[in-house]
């Protein structure tokens, strides 16, 4: 059959459908790697026209850091004049961030959203926006949940999450005990256990136990295997992130140098994400929050030991090794007590638990486990003993210190405080932190900064963990459109 001559147009747009749809990554796969965005991308813009990325005319196959399609540029204009609106796109090579972000936007409306307010808030087009809920529905993620009027015309039908319909397993390695959580596609927390303990273990009989601690919880949840996402690993760094491995965390010696994402997932038959804990409580305390308002903020995370989780443009902040928020050995009290590294009064070792506890004359637990005797603190402290509401009062002015000077570097909105040990404490603690941040001479900002406690609790590291592997697979985030070489 001879070919058709095609004019100038029909050839740009033959042309445009050609380009390898295979080139888009997916978002699950990104994130299991763990590892940061590509070093470079091929431009796709078309002979003639101009390049949205660089914002120059288009040299096709140029290097650039990201490729935009042309509709994508002008919706970042959009954005940009709208303030914080997440536009979608009607290009079918971005169908998987449209799916992700309609599945965001009812997710986090539990009343449920109708398919003309989808339209409103996506800017995408009613055949567009049809065709994602059919596929959402059709994987059981969402369902019509009734009708509302609301005006003339027809009644509009609410489409709602399904929350049953996937769930994630969170593991928290904590020095004092492990948690492993099941939360599902709302971060509902369907069952909680903690780990037993075995000391001397070697590292086989260490994944060994966590991997029989999955199959028992899943089990015990009662939910088909074939619906579980995978398995999401907190821990306290450092690890090597493009490898999932534990490498020298110094409160879990017994997990020097394991091998959790590999040796997990082949216990489990599981995919498997290994996160430090402090940005792992900081992607559940965004999935828990629906306003999705959680952009630019800091989660102090308060436990054996502490660390800093950061969210930039609501995405978390992970460093170039995976292993940022390391906070420590800041310098919080000139006459604190002397830290492991030589100076004195460093963040770590002023609020560790132990010597909170030390300060206050009580005698450390033989069993290592200080959570009774910090119970015993607050109970103290709350009944006006004057050492014990001292020692909390320091505590408390520390960690303000410590949240003024590290937002003086990165200028948030919000302030998280969560963790085991801030749970016990936060009765106490939690105005006086507040008042310290909003009060303290060497802050920088120039607006309040909003301290709250954390929404997820106790548990946050561990459902976090969880959550790795939900906002992995359903979190809308524009950055994951990569055209790879």
């Amino acid at each position: 059959m001879p070919h058709r001559r095609l004019g100038p147009r029909r050839r740009r747009t033959a042309a445009g459908r050609g380009r390898p749809r295979a080139a888009v990554l997916s978002s699950l796969s990104a994130a299991t790697t763990g590892a940061g965005a590509p070093a470079a991308h091929v431009c796709v813009a078309g002979a003639g026209t101009r390049c949205p990325a660089v914002h120059a005319p288009a040299r096709p196959g140029h290097r650039v850091r990201r490729a935009y399609s042309e509709s994508e540029g002008r919706a970042a204009d959009r954005r940009t004049k709208a303030g914080a609106m997440r536009t979608g796109s009607n290009l079918p090579a971005v169908g998987e961030y449209n799916q992700t972000l309609v599945l965001d936007l009812i997710r986090r409306s539990p009343e449920g959203l109708s398919r003309v307010e989808l339209s409103a808030r996506t800017g995408l087009s009613a055949q567009t926006l049809s065709n994602v809920t059919r596929r959402l529905a059709d994987e059981g993620l969402i369902a019509e949940a009734g009708k509302v009027i609301s005006g003339p015309g027809k009644p509009r039908t609410l489409l709602k999450l399904e929350p049953r319909s996937r769930f994630a397993v969170g593991v928290h390695l904590d020095p004092v005990v492990d948690t492993i959580v099941v939360v599902d596609m709302a971060g509902e927390v369907i069952v909680h256990d903690e780990i037993p303990r075995t000391p001397h273990a070697s590292a086989a009989e260490l994944v060994g136990a966590v991997a029989a601690a999955v199959d028992a919880i899943v089990a015990r949840a009662g939910i088909p295997r074939e619906l579980v996402l995978g398995v999401g690993v907190a821990a306290p760094g450092p690890f090597d992130a493009r490898g999932g491995r534990l490498l020298d965390p110094p409160l879990l010696p017994q997990w020097h140098n394991v091998n959790v994402r590999e040796d997990l997932g082949a216990a489990t038959g599981l995919p498997v994400i290994v996160e430090k804990d402090v940005t792992a409580a900081m992607v559940g305390e965004m999935w828990f929050d629906r306003s999705d308002a959680l952009t630019d903020a800091m989660f102090l995370y308060y436990g054996a030991g502490v660390g800093l989780g950061v969210a930039i443009a609501g995405a978390p902040v992970r460093g170039r090794t995976g292993n940022a928020g390391g906070i420590a050995h800041v310098v919080v009290d000139p006459d604190g007590p002397v830290c492991e590294c030589g100076s004195r009064g460093c963040l770590g070792v002023s609020i560790e638990p132990r010597v909170l506890l030390a300060e206050a004359g009580y005698d450390a637990a033989a069993t290592g486990d200080t959570r009774p005797d910090l119970d015993r603190l607050v109970d103290d402290a709350r009944h006006g003993q004057s050492r014990a509401v001292g020692v909390l009062e320091r505590a408390g002015e520390r960690i303000a210190r410590a949240l003024v000077v590290t937002n003086n570097l990165l200028d948030v909105d919000e302030v998280v405080l969560g963790g085991p040990v801030w749970e016990r404490l936060a009765v106490v603690l939690g105005d006086t932190v507040a008042e310290r941040v909003a009060t303290d001479p060497v802050s920088t900002s120039t607006r309040a900064i909003a301290v709250r406690r954390s929404l997820v609790g106790l548990d946050v590291a561990a459902v976090g963990a969880a959550c790795l592997m939900l906002d992995g697979a359903f979190a809308a985030r524009p950055a994951r459109m990569m055209i790879a070489l």
